[in-house]
């Protein structure tokens, strides 16, 4: 039977939009968008995040006044309530595209794992 991954990369897709988990982070993020100070909180720690991971990539040295930036915004935007709630949300979905990038992969570190 030939399968065309493609399909069920869709199917993977359209699962992921339909989970509930999906949901919750999409209402997380439309409640951050809905307050400005609270959007604005978290434009601006997304900005540092990313700056800093786009520095890494580059191997650019990040500075120790970035590093305490980043650290106070981390612990700013953890005290607002709805960003936390985000951020929560956000963690638990993170957690199941890993998973799923482990199933995913699974075919393949059996592959050459079985060489070892």
């Amino acid at each position: 039977m030939t399968v065309n991954l493609h399909d069920v990369a869709y199917d993977l897709e359209r699962a992921i939009r339909n989970s509930d988990e999906f949901s919750d982070l999409k209402k997380m993020y439309d409640n951050v968008n809905a307050d400005e100070s609270a959007r604005n909180m978290f434009e601006n720690f997304r900005n540092i995040q990313l700056t800093l991971q786009q520095k890494q990539m580059m191997g650019e040295e990040i500075t120790q006044d970035e590093v305490v930036q980043a650290q106070k915004t981390v612990a700013l935007v953890q005290q607002h309530e709805m960003i936390g709630k985000l951020m929560e949300a956000e963690q638990r979905m993170s957690v199941i595209i890993n998973e799923l990038n482990q199933i995913i992969m699974k075919p393949l570190e059996e592959l050459y794992g079985a060489g070892q």
